[in-house]
C-alpha cells in the first residue's frame, strides 16, 4: 500500500508562506492497495489529488469520510473526476445514518444555492452514496478490507483501518481523547498497525483550553500507538496557528519521544511496510 498526503491542516486552509513547509490545504489522504484508489476526506486537498487522478486515468475509486465538518467536505465541489461521467466513486460515510438524506444529502446541501452556484447533480459521475454505522466492517474489493470505529467528536465521527496484502492503515481523526483514560475503541482499530495517521491539532499543554472542541494530541498519539504496537505514526490535523516553525519543533520532540513518529507533510508518501 501506498498513503499520499494532499491536505494535512485542520480547522481552514492556511496559504500562507508560513505554512508552505507542511502544508496549509485541510484533510485530504489518498490510499492506493493493489490498483485500488481510496480518499480519505475530502477538504481541500481533493481538488490537487483530483487532478492527479485525472492526469494518472484512474476513474474508479472510493471516498470514505471521517465526518462532514467543513474542513472534511469543503473541497469536494472541486473534486474534477466527479464531472466526469466516465468515472464511478463510492462515497461513504458512518456518522449519518439517522439523518435524513444521509452523506448525499449532506453533500447535496453544501452544493446548494445560495451558497454555491453548481448543484450536486451537475457531477456527471457515477457516484454511490452509502451510509453504515460506525463500527461496521465490509469490502471495497477482493482482498481489499475495511474496518470502522466511533471517535470522540462533536457530531460523531468514525475512524477506518485498512487492510491490504498481509498491511494495515488507520485513518483516526478528528477525535478528543480523555487524559489518562486510553480510548478503547481506538485501541481496538489500531491495534498492529503498519501506519497510524492520528488527529494531533494540539500538544498536551494546549489541550485543556479546548476541552470539547473534538481533538487530541501528538502525545496521546504516541501513548496509543505504544500500547497497540503500531509500528508508525502520522501526526495529523495540524493546527492553523501551527506554523512550520512550530511544526519543526514538534517533529524534533515527537522523534525523541519515539522514533516511530513523524509529522505528516502534503504532498508525502509513505510506502506502507517499506519505510
Amino acid at each position: 500500500m501506498e498513503v499520499t498526503f494532499w491536505g494535512v491542516r485542520g480547522t481552514i486552509p492556511c496559504p500562507s508562506p508560513r505554512h508552505v513547509g507542511f502544508g496549509g490545504n485541510t484533510s485530504c489522504v489518498e490510499v492506493t492497495a493493489g490498483g485500488h484508489t481510496i480518499v480519505l476526506d475530502a477538504g481541500t486537498g481533493v481538488r490537487t489529488l483530483g487532478d492527479a487522478l485525472i492526469k494518472r486515468a484512474v476513474r474508479k475509486g472510493a471516498v470514505l469520510f471521517t465526518h462532514t465538518h467543513w474542513d472534511h467536505i469543503h473541497g469536494f465541489p472541486f473534486f474534477a473526476p466527479a464531472y466526469d461521467k466516465r468515472c464511478h466513486f463510492r462515497i461513504l460515510a458512518g456518522h449519518l445514518s439517522d439523518t435524513a438524506g444521509g452523506i448525499r444529502g449532506v453533500l447535496g446541501a453544501q452544493m446548494a444555492g445560495p451558497t454555491f452556484p453548481i448543484p450536486l447533480e451537475t457531477m456527471t459521475a457515477r457516484l454511490e452514496c452509502e451510509d453504515f454505522r460506525g463500527g461496521d466492517h465490509f469490502q471495497l474489493a477482493r482482498g481489499l478490507h475495511v474496518r470502522t470505529a466511533q471517535l470522540n467528536h462533536p457530531n460523531g465521527a468514525t475512524g477506518y483501518r485498512i487492510e491490504f496484502g498481509g498491511k494495515a492503515v488507520c485513518y483516526v481523526t478528528d477525535t478528543e481523547h480523555i487524559p489518562n483514560r486510553p480510548d478503547q475503541n481506538v485501541l481496538g482499530l489500531i491495534e498492529g498497525a503498519d501506519l497510524v495517521i492520528y488527529d494531533s491539532t494540539y500538544t498536551d499543554d494546549e489541550l485543556p483550553a479546548h476541552v470539547g472542541w473534538g481533538h487530541s494530541t501528538w502525545q496521546e498519539g504516541i501513548r496509543l500507538s505504544r500500547a497497540a504496537s503500531v509500528r508508525r505514526l502520522a501526526i495529523f490535523h495540524h493546527e492553523p496557528n501551527h506554523d512550520d516553525a512550530f511544526m519543526r519543533r514538534v517533529a524534533k520532540e515527537a522523534r525523541a519521544e519515539w522514533k516511530g513518529a513523524f509529522v505528516a507533510r502534503e504532498g508525502k508518501t509513505i510506502h506502507v511496510g517499506k519505510d
